[in-house]
């Protein structure tokens, strides 16, 4: 058959209907080169589809570079291919052979933020993607509490009813400008003191918490966080102060969000540090009083 006679041939439709392939093609499709696929992301319209393409089967996650296939061409994300030995779509088996083709596909796809769920709207490079679901705003928010004996997890609204329900020992006060009382301050090991403040139409908790060194020495770490995100706790600054005879020692800072945590404030000792020894000058019969000032920030 001639091409001239095959270009008027007709393709069936749907339900029947001949449709002309000239009319299914108006344009011949035009080669892409390689270096087209590395320069830029694919247009939003499509982007979503080609995303999808990448979905591990398992976990309904994105598989990522390197990419790892079967040999039919399968393809699983790297959390759940190390923990397979047969490939999920056809039980062959899964060695270690790279898909170079959806790699080079995969360095101009935007890949939804997985926390698109939770109302986030970025699309991002699978190169940027990890480091901004790190500190996604839409991520679940942990529970605030110190130690890692709660596992709870929910939105930022859920917080404090959490907080109510399942830690009532914690107690609030009320005021912007109070007294933190951290009891038996010689208890031995490592002591974690909290209690929440309430001012201004928002909660901050105030943890107080003592860690034992490698060379016995005792420190506590002193810090305020907000029942709230990043973009509220601009709003605020708090100052811890500690009070003796003729001595006093401050600390002034914005408060954490509680979607950071403290432990990276702590590790980085950006918050009131003392030792063992400058707490017993403070202490009155083992008992710390710290009084803790919260302002909002003039801009």
């Amino acid at each position: 058959m001639s091409s001239s006679n095959m270009s008027r041939q007709a393709a069936t439709g749907p339900k029947g209907r001949a449709i002309s392939v000239a009319a299914a093609m108006p344009n011949p499709p035009i080669p892409m080169q390689t270096s087209d696929i590395q320069s830029a992301p694919w247009p939003d319209s499509g982007n979503s589809d080609l995303a999808s393409y990448f979905e591990c089967p398992v976990c309904f996650d994105y598989a990522l570079p390197p990419i790892m296939q079967c040999q039919s061409g399968h393809i699983v994300c790297q959390s759940c291919r190390q923990k397979l030995t047969m490939c999920p779509t056809c039980r062959g088996p899964l060695g270690n052979i790279r898909n170079l083709a959806m790699e080079k596909v995969a360095a101009s796809v935007l890949f939804p933020c997985r926390y698109s769920n939770n109302g986030c709207p970025s699309t991002l490079l699978h190169t940027q993607k990890s480091e901004h679901e790190d500190t996604c705003e839409h991520r679940p928010y942990t529970c605030p509490c110190p130690g890692a004996s709660c596992k709870w997890q929910g939105s930022l609204e859920q917080v404090m009813p959490h907080l109510m329900q399942s830690h009532k020992s914690i107690t609030t006060l009320q005021g912007e400008d109070i007294v933190f009382l951290a009891t038996d301050i010689n208890l031995p090991g490592a002591v974690d003191w909290v209690m929440m403040q309430s001012c201004f139409g928002h909660n901050f908790m105030l943890v107080l918490e003592k860690q034992e060194k490698i060379d016995g020495l005792q420190m506590f770490y002193a810090i305020v966080q907000l029942i709230g995100n990043r973009k509220q706790a601009e709003n605020f600054i708090y100052r811890l102060e500690l009070n003796g005879h003729r001595r006093r020692l401050t600390w002034e800072a914005a408060p954490r969000s509680i979607h950071d945590g403290i432990q990276s404030a702590i590790a980085s000792s950006d918050c009131l540090v003392f030792d063992t020894n400058i707490a017993q000058l403070f202490a009155d019969h083992g008992n710390l009083g710290i009084n803790v000032t919260i302002t909002i920030c003039e801009r």
